[in-house]
């Protein structure tokens, strides 16, 4: 994998939830149309720097998007050193424990389970990757390589979007946020919805189609089994915010 050869880049933060579920079905497409995906980094908590957490966002959200930035830094760090293509698989292997083996909340007062050594060293152990990329963690070196990744995401589709955002045939093709879905469609269902979304993103003077109103995604962490319709939410600006 390289950055010339990707068919899809897909911009994500690990701890959003609507980003992993938008990756399983973008893995199920990939499967049937043997695409080849680029998994980049975009960082919640680096997008809303300029927003006063407090006033904005329900009280665990700064601590869940630190956590992000966080297992983004170890990410980087494992890019540089083994390549584009482990990604992917960090990014797998993460979104499993954080949203499908899990229930309940990983907040606990002003610190996020998800972004410490304890959470993240067994993901390493099961990927053979070197405990020593849980240096990462705490080094604000590798936050300009994810502000730049994040800024390169922003520029294909604006500012005011959330993750996950999608590049279908990079660097002429089109680029869009989302979609955002709460469930996972079968294996036919999924070739569909890609082809729809693909096919209205690619008019060129499509501009937005959105509904606020979201189920919680059908994941073990919202306690919402794949047989179950989650409670609705009236979502704005992309997150549950308390202020518009």
């Amino acid at each position: 994998m390289d950055t010339d050869t990707a068919d899809v880049n897909f911009y994500f933060d690990p701890v959003c939830p609507f980003a992993w579920m938008t990756s399983k079905w973008v893995r199920k497409v990939q499967a049937r149309r043997d695409y080849a995906v680029d998994w980049r980094f975009i960082s919640l908590r680096l997008l809303n720097a300029h927003i006063d957490y407090d006033a904005h966002f329900p009280p665990e959200y700064e601590a869940g998007h630190t956590a992000g930035l966080r297992l983004l830094r170890v990410a980087a760090s494992i890019r540089r050193e083994h390549g584009r293509a482990a990604i992917g698989q960090l990014y797998e292997a993460l979104g499993t424990r954080i949203f499908d083996a899990h229930t309940g909340s990983y907040t606990v007062d002003a610190t996020d389970f998800r972004g410490t050594e304890d959470f993240l060293r067994p993901v390493l152990s099961e990927l053979d990757v070197p405990a020593s990329h849980l240096a990462a963690l705490d080094d604000t070196g590798y936050d300009a390589e994810i502000q730049a990744e994040t800024d390169e995401a922003l520029t294909l589709t604006g500012r005011d979007v959330g993750t996950p955002i999608i590049h279908f045939r990079p660097p002429e093709g089109v680029a869009f946020f989302g979609p955002v879905i709460s469930r996972l469609p079968g294996d036919d269902e999924a070739i569909t919805l890609w082809d729809h979304v693909i096919g209205l993103a690619s008019f060129p003077g499509f501009a937005e189609l959105k509904r606020s109103l979201r189920e919680k995604p059908q994941l073990r962490a919202f306690g919402v089994t794949d047989d179950e319709t989650g409670v609705e939410e009236d979502w704005h600006g992309g997150s549950r915010r308390l202020k518009k």
